[in-house]
Formats: C-alpha cells, structure tokens, sequence
C-alpha cells in the first residue's frame, strides 16, 4: 500500500496557517512548528501535531523528524535569513521536497541556490494563479495580499448553503467580501446580494484580518 505523503510545515503566521489547515482538512498528515506559543496554541484546536520551536536550530529539527518528511513548505518569506538556513537545513536533512516563500526576486535566487525545490511569489504571481485557479478543481488556495488583506478560494461552510450574499451578510460577521462564485464550469464574476451559495461552490474572497 503507498504511504500517505507527510508534510511539514514551517512557520503559521496567515499564509502558513491556510496551507496547514487546508492540507489537515484533506486529511492529509501535517505537523507544524512556529517559534511562537501564541501561534501554535491558537493552532491547537485546528491541527492534530503542532509544536512550538525555533526551525533555525538543528537539534529542533532533528526531535521532530524533519528529515522523514515528504514535503516541507516555509512559509516565513518576509524573515530571510531564517528562510534560507531551514531550507539549507532541511535540503540537508533528506526532505526531497523544499517550498519556499521568497520575499522578492534576488531572495527566491539566494532560496533556489540553497536547495529550494519551489520558490513561491504569493504577491507576483496573483493574477495569473486567481485566473488559472477559478476555473481549475481546486478546493482551496490562498494568496496573501498585504499584512491586511488576503485573497482565497474556499468552499462553503455548511450552514452557508441554500443562502444568498444577503441573508449571509458575510462583510460584516466574517470580514470577507466575496468577488466570485463557480458553480461547476460557471464562474459568476459580479455576484450581488441576491446570489445564492451552492453546496458545491467555491468562493472566491477577499478577507480582512481581525483587529
């Protein structure tokens, strides 16, 4: 029997949090590590292995088994030294696949050359990843736009379904504004109060962070 890929994710501020929840909610194997206790026990309820530690430190990613890991995402792009030491610490520990968050494009090279397998540039590729994405099978993805603001591709929470724009009134009890709706191949890019969420849609959002 094949052996389910494990994931290791480094790092849960917004858009490390989305990647770990998302891959935990397709029941997939994920442990995550964040240096903050604040952010792992607001994680807590939300992964089933989270731990609090500095990835920079060999011996943390030694305890945790970096090294068995299938695939590790750091997602600490704005922290270059950090990001270029685990990834250069992970690549040397045997993870076959390193993904990366760079903060601009000489740090995605400085990343490439330390043994990033993927170099991701959330804020440079966000058209091209929104167009390509609202007509794929996606259930998720999650570009961060600015410390304020991201935009994601999600699913309907349950009781959202068989309600309209209106009766939701999503802006204001979530903060997210949602731009589209696909409902199969149909994509409704100026949905108005009178649409109607489907229980196989995926939204299109802009979410706002909480204060």
């Amino acid at each position: 029997m094949k052996r389910n890929k494990q994931y290791l994710i480094v790092g849960l501020g917004r858009f490390g949090s989305a990647v770990a929840t998302t891959l935990a909610a397709e029941g997939k194997q994920v442990l995550a590590i964040d240096r903050s206790m604040e952010a792992v026990e607001t994680h807590r309820s939300l992964l089933t292995d989270v731990v609090c530690g500095d990835a920079m430190d060999h011996s943390v990613l030694e305890q945790i088994g970096a090294g068995e890991f299938d695939v590790a995402v750091v997602t600490m792009g704005d922290d270059v030294k950090a990001s270029g030491v685990i990834t250069m610490q992970l690549k040397e520990m045997g993870v076959p696949h390193v993904i990366v968050k760079a903060y601009d494009d000489f740090h995605g090279r400085m990343l490439t050359k330390l043994g990033a397998d993927k170099v991701l540039f959330p804020e440079r590729d966000m058209g091209q990843r929104v167009a390509h994405n609202l007509v794929s099978e996606k259930i998720l993805d999650f570009i961060e736009l600015s410390p304020e603001y991201s935009l994601m591709e999600m699913r309907p929470r349950p009781e959202w379904i068989g309600k309209t724009l209106k009766e939701l009134n999503l802006r204001a009890k979530e903060r997210i504004n949602v731009v589209a709706v696909r409902s199969g191949e149909v994509v409704n890019a100026m949905p108005d109060m009178h649409t109607c969420i489907g229980a196989q849609d995926v939204m299109l959002v802009v979410s706002q962070a909480q204060s």
